[in-house]
């Protein structure tokens, strides 16, 4: 069965987003980025599947602009086959919106026929967490969305849901969409060996006219603001003084 894995290019996690100082954006100058942690966590998954014999090929996509070839090939250098970059912006700072890149993703995949994608449930730098369920209705596949835990067996998937209540364990026919969560494993690191043999594995270049699919983004960023500093906590010596400020100054009772 063949798996394909989205990734996608975000500012690294460990960095402190800075917002340009006319609003206009987020600063991108000088700034490390990296594989989004929730696709790293789709990639891992889908290396353990080819490792139990249920995989048999992994075939990583990005969709952005080309510097995102960096990204591919640490999916490659993790244990990933060979990578799709479809490049659809050449402006660093244009994110391809959720539905253009869930059109995208159907396009390759009926070139690709995948058994099964796996996706991060969100990115971090929009957190959108829309992509894989849009994905799901375009192909009209079955989804199970912030997988904790997946098992396939034969022409099914049971997967281990985190929901608000708990967990919930749902089955799925394949092809299906799983998005990852946080806790569904935790991804290797490449060594240094598999990011040499990174460099020689397939990388296709392709654009998102070759699908016929428009990019055009359909919304409009007004203004960008890091949120509001918070204020420093204060220590109260008795719980009658903790009440008296939870009235009279935070105003909460």
């Amino acid at each position: 069965m063949k798996v394909l894995v989205p990734v996608k290019r975000v500012i690294d996690y460990n960095v402190k987003v800075r917002v340009k100082a006319d609003g206009s954006g987020v600063d991108l100058a000088n700034v490390k980025m990296s594989m989004n942690p929730f696709d790293e966590i789709a990639v891992e998954e889908a290396i353990r599947l080819r490792e139990k014999g249920v995989a048999t090929e992994i075939v990583v996509v990005s969709i952005g602009v080309k510097q995102a070839q960096e990204t591919l090939r640490t999916a490659l250098a993790m244990g990933a086959d060979r990578a799709i970059l479809i490049e659809a912006s050449s402006d660093v700072h244009t994110d391809i919106e959720p539905l253009a890149v869930a059109k995208l993703l159907a396009a390759v995949v009926k070139d690709e026929a995948p058994g099964l994608v796996i996706a991060g449930k969100q990115a971090i730098d929009n957190d959108m967490n829309a992509t894989g369920q849009m994905l799901a209705a375009l192909l009209g596949w079955g989804q199970a969305t912030f997988a904790s835990e997946i098992t396939v067996d034969g022409d099914a998937a049971t997967v281990t849901r985190e929901v608000d209540g708990g967990l919930q364990t749902i089955k799925v026919k394949l092809p299906a969409i799983v998005t990852a969560d946080l806790r569904l494993n935790e991804p290797r690191y490449a060594s240094l060996p598999n990011i040499m043999k990174a460099k020689k594995k397939p990388l296709e270049e392709k654009t998102a006219a070759d699908y016929g699919v428009d990019v055009t983004p359909r919304l409009t960023v007004v203004k960008t603001a890091e949120p509001a500093g918070r204020k420093a906590g204060v220590k109260v010596g008795s719980v009658d003084e903790l009440i008296a400020k939870l009235k009279d100054e935070a105003g909460v009772i």
